[in-house]
């Protein structure tokens, strides 16, 4: 059989590769193989990437743990705040009073009346009283009187440290000291009573701010002085005469020393009135010293009350007998 073109025997039978393959495969050439690129690794799957914060480079745990605390902060503020507020209700309408009760002024302006008088002396020296310190909180005996309906010039008094509360009825009982008898009178226009005039060594001295004054000379060394005084009442009167009593004591503190405190030693009824008697306790360059002193108040009609008063430093006591004297000679005009 011819397999070629121009009729060359065939060589299929014979199972030999014809001559123009075998010829090709001489010449080509085989595959090279290149080292340039040397073996890739095997890739690994891509990590998540660690979160990061809007803040510079912060990771996102530590953020949380800022706003954390910061938010433990402001609960704890908020917890303050609102244990302040629930602290601070008793300053509210309807709670107890934390603060020291301030005495009232002397006065009050009647209804009516376009402007108010002007202000005596004696007034003067009764406000300057009642802005002095009280007590850090009411007393028992304070808080007894504000039951009772008292009025708040009564409770003010009676929260003030320099004053311990009213004793029980006790009469005034003789002083020491020789008894001075006199018979003659003075008078006290203003007031509308009239008292006795004490023999020497007192004398009369100027009254102001009172309507009469009768003095003893001054002790060298002792702040006070002795004397014997009446006017009308320079605080607001009482529906009590022993109320008003107990705020005329109070306020005769003013002509004492700073200091001063009162130690009642009697307290009696009067015609028409009150009396009281204490020591008033104080200190000289350190050292105790006192006074014995007495408070009358008298029903005057149609005007105030008249007030007495007299008081004599412990350097004089031997004419402490004039206390005596003095309250139980107290008549009206």
């Amino acid at each position: 059989m011819l397999d070629g073109l121009d009729g060359t025997p065939g060589t299929r039978g014979t199972g030999s590769a014809p001559t123009y393959v075998t010829a090709e495969a001489a010449t080509s050439e085989l595959p090279r193989v290149t080292l340039d690129d040397p073996p890739k690794p095997p890739v690994s799957p891509p990590r998540s990437p660690v979160k990061k914060s809007r803040i510079g480079d912060l990771p996102m745990r530590v953020i949380y743990r800022i706003l954390a605390v910061v938010t433990a902060v402001v609960v704890a503020a908020v917890a303050a705040v609102a244990g302040f507020v629930y602290s601070g209700s008793s300053d509210q309408p309807g709670g107890e009073a934390s603060g020291p009760i301030a005495a009232p002024s002397a006065a009050t302006p009647s209804p009516g009346v376009s402007s108010p008088p002007a202000p005596s002396p004696l007034s003067s020296a009764s406000s300057s009283l009642s802005a002095s310190p009280s007590a850090s909180a009411p007393s028992p005996t304070a808080s007894a009187a504000r039951a009772q309906g008292r009025s708040a010039a009564v409770v003010a008094a009676l929260a003030d440290p320099r004053v311990p509360g009213l004793p029980r009825d006790k009469r005034l009982g003789r002083l020491p000291g020789k008894e001075y008898k006199t018979k003659r009178r003075l008078q006290d226009a203003r007031s509308g009573v009239s008292l006795a005039r004490l023999g020497k060594p007192w004398k009369t001295h100027g009254a102001a701010p009172f309507s009469t004054k009768q003095v003893l000379p001054k002790v060298k060394g002792v702040p006070t002085r002795a004397m014997f005084v009446s006017c009308p009442v320079p605080i607001k009167v009482q529906e009590s005469p022993k109320d008003t009593a107990l705020l005329a004591a109070r306020w005769t503190l003013n002509h004492h020393p700073e200091d001063a405190r009162i130690r009642w030693t009697a307290s009696q009824p009067v015609k028409d009135g009150w009396v009281l008697a204490y020591q008033v306790k104080y200190k000289v360059k350190g050292k105790p010293r006192f006074s014995m002193a007495a408070v009358a108040v008298r029903e005057v009609p149609g005007a105030k009350p008249a007030m007495v008063f007299v008081t004599i430093p412990d350097a004089q006591r031997k004419r402490w007998r004039d206390i005596n004297t003095a309250i139980s000679s107290i008549r009206l005009k």
